[in-house]
Parts: C-alpha cells; structure tokens; sequence
C-alpha cells in the first residue's frame, strides 16, 4: 500500500480469492482503497475503515478480523496485519499487509463458545451446585446456584475477600458436620483420592438441609492433578425417606420378629435366605446359615433337620410341587423346637412376582396350632368318650329342632326301632309326625300326638308314659321326656329328649297291682270275716243273756200265784244284759267313726295334689290323663289328711275303674271351688254312668263283680264325720261326678 493506504500490489492467492488485480480496483469516482473495502463484510466495513485509517493517520500497527468476499461472493473471516516501512528519517515509504484466512477457527471458536454458553446455562440450570478449586485447594469457580446460595446465606457476601473453603464450612455447614467435612476436604486435597461426604448446609431462614458432596480431581496427562471439581446435591429428601423408610424397616423388622408367627424368605427355587427372630429362637439358631450343608441343599437339609420324619416326605413334595407349579401351598406338619419337642404348625407359602409374572421370592409362614391341635384331638376324644356314653347308656336318646323334628337318635335307639332319623323324611309330613305314626301304638297315638305338639308348641317339657314299637313289632312301655335347650334371649335352640324303656316294670306294677287287688279282696274277706265273729261273738252273749232271762221272767211270770219277785229280778238282768249288748253296738260303731283329734286347718289344694301324686303312676299306665283345677285363695279346712287322702283315692280310682272300658281320651276331672261356707271337690270321669246314684253309697252294695260295697260307704261315713256331704251325680252324655263338701275355715290358705 502506498503511505496513504492505495493498494499498489496483491499477490496471486489474494487476486485469486478476490477475483481482481489491482488494476481492477481502479474505478471511476473512487480511490483504490474505497473499491477494495467494497468486498468487506457489510457489517464489518464501517470498522474496518476506521482503524485502517487511524493506522495510516498514525503509522501504527494494524490487526483486525473481519469478513471479506471471496471471489465467489461467500464471506470468509480474514485475521489482516498491516505494518509500515519507513525510510531513514522515520517517514512511512510504504505499508505491508497479509490476510490469513481464519474463517474455520471462527467458527470453531463460534460453536465453543455457544458449547461454553450451553454448558454454562446447563450447570447454571442443574439443581446442583458446583465448584473447582486449585490443586493445592483454593477455591476457584463457584457456579450460579452456589453464588445464589452464599448471597442468601451468607451477610454481606459480595463484600467479602475471595473466600476460603474453611470459611464457607464454617458459614454454611451445620456444626456437628463441618469437622468431618473439613477433615475429608483436607484427607483430598493432601492425598489426591477423591471422597463422597454426606453432611448438613444451612438454607435461607436457618433450616438445614442433608447434600451429599463428591470430590473428584482432574489430572493432566503426567497425572498431576490439575483441578479438583467438586459437586453438591440436595439430598433431604431423599435421606429423609431412607429414615423413613429405615424407621419402616425397623417397625418392620420387629413386627416380622413379634408377631407370633413363624416367617421365612425362599429363592424361587425354595432355598431358604432368611428366618425372622422368631423362628430362629424356636429352632435355637443365630443364621439360617446354620443350615449349609455340602451334601445336600439348604432347603432338604432345614426339613431334614428340623421337621419330624413322619411329615419330611410330604412336606418336601408338597414344597417343591410348589415352587415348580408356582401354587402357593398349605400343609400341617411337626417341627423339632429347640429342646427337641415336635409341635404341630400350619404352614403356608405364597410367591411373590414382578410385573412379568416372575417369581421373585416365596414367603412362607407357620403358625404353632399344636395347642390347638391337642385340643382338637382332646375334644374328638371326648367326643367319642361321650358318643360311646350316649350309645352305651340304656337309654334311647334323641335330638330334635325347635318345631320338634328329630335330628339324631344315639346308636340304642336306631338299634330299637331298626331305622335311623332319616327315614322319617316323607313327602307331606314333618319327621315328628311319621315318628308317632309308625312307633307309636295306636290306642296312645292321639295323645302322644297332641301332648308332643302341646309342649313343642308352648316350650313346655314332655312327660308322658306309652308304648312304642320295636324292631320286631313288639310294643313295649317307654316313659318319653323332652327338655328345651334355649338361648341366651330365651329363643329354644333345640329339644333333647330320653325314652326309657320302663315295660318290665309297667308289667311288674301291673302284676303287683293285680297281687295288691287280689291281696285286698282277701284281706277284706278275711277282715269281714273277722269282725262277723267278733260282732257275733260280742253280741251274742249279752243276748242269749237277754233270751235266756226272757224265759225265766216268762216262767216266773206264768207260776200261780206269779213271783214278781224273781221276776223283777229277772227283768234287771235283761235290762243288763240289753245295756250291754248295746255297749258292744257302741264299741263296733266307734270303731268305724272318725275320731277328729287327728284334725288340723289344712289348705285342700296341697291334699289334691298329693292324691294326684299318689295316683300319677297308675293314671299313666291306664292311659287317664288327669285335670286338676283348684280355685286359688281356698280357705283353710280342718280335716285329718289321711283320711280325706283315702277318699280322694277311692273316688279317683272308681272313676280310673269307670273308664278301663273307654276306647277314647280318658279325662279324669277334678276340680275344687268354694261354695259358700263349704269348699266342695267334684271328680268327675267319661265312663259308663251311674243307675242308682243313690243306692251306690249302702254297705254291701256293689256295681263291680269283686266288690265288697263298703268303699264309697265308708268314704261317706269320713266325709259326714268332718261336717261334710258326700253325693253322686251322673253326667250328660256320660259319666258321673262324685261330689263332697267341708266345712271352711274363715282364713284363706297362703
């Protein structure tokens, strides 16, 4: 260039990347220099003018970058230096320039610096915070997260010297933590190993929070380390669910360890790898790798060891029938506790999977059930102990619904009857209805019937005497008696019943009834007997007395002249002869008279219910079922209560007697009301009727072929001796009713 800047030469790299000479410059209008800024990038031109021109102003050295255009009008980055040539005196002769095409290293430097950029954006963005120090360790990059942080935290931050890491600990970090740091910052920079550190750094407003630190030297290719990085995470979150998730591992861990279960972990293929506490102490071992054994896998060897022989078969196909198929397992077997007792558990296995279905692990648990199954085989003991009592005891047993319908007969009663409860089932009748029907004898069949549906009806209990059939067809007396078993609100869960088989000793009453009849006709033969002889006997001396002396006062009486005399004398003996003839008429009639000095008040109903008792027994071997119905708050009577007994007796057995010939309900009657001054007592029974009801009470008189006639007789002379009547009426359509009255007294019976 000449001094005042005119391209005077271009050498051939610079006419060809332009695509003109210097020659070509030359332009109407302009200078040389003018033509040649015209291939400068637009936007570098005003620039480049500037300096160039201040150069040649000046004389002094020129540098720039800039874009020039190249032949083919592409603009390329071109680094330019210019310098002067001066002549002896200093004055510029003429100006040397190069161009050197830097246009690639621009835009290499152009993406490094948009990757530095980048990267910078990326660690200011990254929710870490990162540093570099020098090798020695002084501090020397801070990226913005972490500037941001010390501005927060730290007074007066930007007005502090280049701070020191000692500093920033002491600052930032809390104080039981900033020793240990220290010491592993230290540890680093002295040794060059690199560390990771967890400790706590103080936010805005005083909370600490846990980071996590990694320091890491950058060494150059002689492995001296040029640069320490450093990076710091927020991990309070994260340590606070590890502590959580500890806390829960722990509260895990004692529950798995308390529970009062035993718990194990398996592989998928069944090895064990873990025993909870529990289980360990019930085996007596510290690791379920006690259980290692070279021979064998630790699976067989556990079951060999610890699982009674009788079970070790079945419980090791049963496991690995399992962790083959995948099935989770159930099975009850023995273990060998620690002190070398086997108890029963029940043991069960569930695999865990993955998303994909893939078994990860088996859980399996047994719980200790030996108590419960001793139990267990205590009761079924029992229970047979017990079915052997009911089915041994002669007694037929059964168990019926609340609505009466058997549901169990003990093993007597199937064998009685030759059938179980099941064959009672029929189509259109309860089971309780065919049982009466096909065991019960017909003649007691509608009883039976009627006073089993009265009690299952009202919960009242079930006594009655009938007969029932056995296999064989041979009816024999059983006494039936049901009892309700209720709940806690009253509601009858169930009936229990018993049949006993009382038949020899209806029969044997029956025959000793029939003995004791028999025995009485004799013994009132024998008695009547007896007092005929005694009567005759007493009474005939004082009246062959009487007869004797008759004639000989009929002879004195007849002499000539009379001899009234002797014959007066005669009349006196007659006289006592007659008196005593008539004391033994008196001695006889007070034999027979009730003497009252046996009385006392007496409330009826208890004499009732007595009688009632005596005769419960005979009622229910002849079928009479009997209806007592005693008015309440019945004065009190004075009467000897044997005596009234023997009445009630009599009057009930005739009316029992009436009705042996009764094909229907027997129904005896007895009922007791006051009637003014008198408590009157009706029995009433369904026989045939009376045709003299007054004739019936003479001595001797007597509707019964073996009867004596002296019973009701006898009842009405006891009667009559308490104040009392006694008197018979007949019934409509049939029957009769005896009636007697007593006296009452004027308090009522308690």
């Amino acid at each position: 260039l000449t001094p005042d800047g005119e391209p005077t030469f271009f050498n051939k790299r610079m006419v060809d990347f332009l695509g003109l000479d210097v020659a070509d410059t030359d332009k109407p209008g302009m200078s040389r220099l003018e033509a040649v800024m015209e291939t400068v990038h637009p936007d570098d031109a005003a620039g480049f003018g500037v300096a160039l021109r201040r150069c040649l102003a000046t004389g002094e050295h020129f540098a720039m970058r800039y874009r020039l255009r190249r032949a083919d009008g592409v603009y390329r980055w071109m680094s330019s230096r210019a310098d002067p040539m001066r002549d002896l005196d200093g004055g510029i002769v003429r100006w040397f320039g190069l161009c050197h095409d830097i246009d690639d290293q621009m835009h290499a430097e152009e993406a490094l610096r948009r990757s530095e950029r980048q990267l910078q954006q990326m660690i200011d963005a990254l929710p870490v915070r990162i540093w570099s120090a020098t090798p020695t360790g002084g501090p020397l990059y801070f990226n913005k997260r972490y500037q941001d942080h010390f501005r927060a935290v730290i007074p007066n931050f930007e007005a502090l010297e280049e701070p020191r890491f000692e500093k920033l600990v002491q600052e930032l970090t809390y104080p039981e933590d900033a020793p240990d740091l220290l010491r592993t910052l230290g540890n680093c920079f002295e040794t060059g190993d690199g560390s990771v550190i967890r400790f706590r750094w103080r936010e805005k407003g005083g909370a600490y929070r846990w980071a996590e630190c990694r320091v890491e030297p950058r060494r150059d290719q002689d492995g001296a380390i040029a640069e320490w990085y450093g990076v710091s995470i927020d991990i309070d979150d994260e340590v606070r669910t590890q502590e959580a998730l500890r806390d829960r591992e722990r509260e895990l861990s004692q529950l798995v360890d308390m529970v009062p279960v035993q718990i194990r972990r398996l592989t998928p293929e069944g090895e064990p790898t873990f025993f909870n506490k529990r289980l360990l102490d019930f085996f007596g071992l510290n690791d379920v790798a006690q259980l290692d054994n070279p021979d064998m896998s630790r699976l067989a060897a556990a079951i060999q060891t610890l699982v009674h022989p009788d079970d070790a078969a079945s419980l090791l196909e049963t496991a690995r029938h399992s962790f083959v198929t995948g099935e989770p397992f159930s099975i009850k077997y023995r273990m060998r506790r620690a002190d070398g007792a086997y108890r029963w558990v029940d043991g069960r296995g569930e695999p865990l999977r993955d998303q994909d279905g893939a078994i990860v692990q088996w859980y399996v648990i047994s719980l200790d059930i030996d108590d419960e199954v001793r139990a267990q085989e205590a009761l079924r003991q029992s229970e047979r102990d017990l079915q052997q009592v009911i089915d041994t005891v002669p007694v037929l047993i059964f168990l019926a619904t609340p609505a009466g319908d058997p549901i169990y007969v003990n093993k007597r009663l199937a064998d009685f009857h030759g059938f179980q409860q099941e064959e009672f089932d029929a189509p259109g009748e309860t089971r309780m209805d065919r049982a009466v029907r096909m065991l019960v004898h017909p003649d007691e069949m509608p009883t039976v019937h009627q006073a089993l549906k009265r009690s299952f009806s009202r919960g009242e209990p079930f006594a009655m005497r009938y007969r029932q059939r056995r296999h064989d067809g041979v009816y024999r007396w059983i006494e039936g008696r049901a009892e309700p078993l209720r709940n806690e609100i009253g509601e009858i869960v169930r009936w229990y019943g018993v049949n006993l088989d009382v038949d020899d000793e209806v029969r044997a009453q029956e025959a000793l009834s029939q003995a004791s009849h028999k025995l009485a006709q004799a013994t009132q033969a024998a008695s009547l007997a007896e007092l005929s002889a005694s009567i005759a006997h007493e009474v005939n001396q004082p009246l062959a007395a009487v007869v004797a002396n008759s004639h000989a006062c009929q002879r004195w009486l007849s002499a000539e002249p009379p001899n009234l005399e002797r014959a007066q004398k005669t009349v006196e003996r007659i006289i006592r002869d007659a008196n005593a003839a008539a004391d033994v008429v008196r001695r006889i009639r007070a034999l027979f008279k009730q003497s009252g000095e046996a009385r006392s008040s007496t409330a009826l109903s208890g004499v009732i219910a007595e009688a009632r008792d005596l005769m419960a027994d005979e009622a229910t071997r002849r079928r009479v079922r009997m209806d007592v119905d005693v008015e309440s708050g019945l004065p009190l009577v004075a009467l000897d209560r044997v005596h009234i007994q023997q009445v009630l007796v009599n009057l009930i057995r005739n009316g029992m007697d009436a009705m042996d010939a009764v094909a229907g309900d027997r129904v005896l009657g007895i009922r007791v009301c006051r009637m003014g001054d008198v408590a009157q007592t009706e029995i009433s029974d369904r026989g045939a009727g009376i045709e003299f009801p007054d004739k019936i009470f003479e001595p001797f008189f007597t509707t019964k072929g073996d009867g004596m006639g002296m019973g009701l007789a006898i009842c009405r002379s006891i009667v009559e001796s308490h104040g009392g009547r006694l008197w018979a009426e007949k019934n409509e359509p049939q029957g009769a009713t005896f009636v007697f009255t007593l006296p009452i007294e004027a308090e009522a019976a308690p």
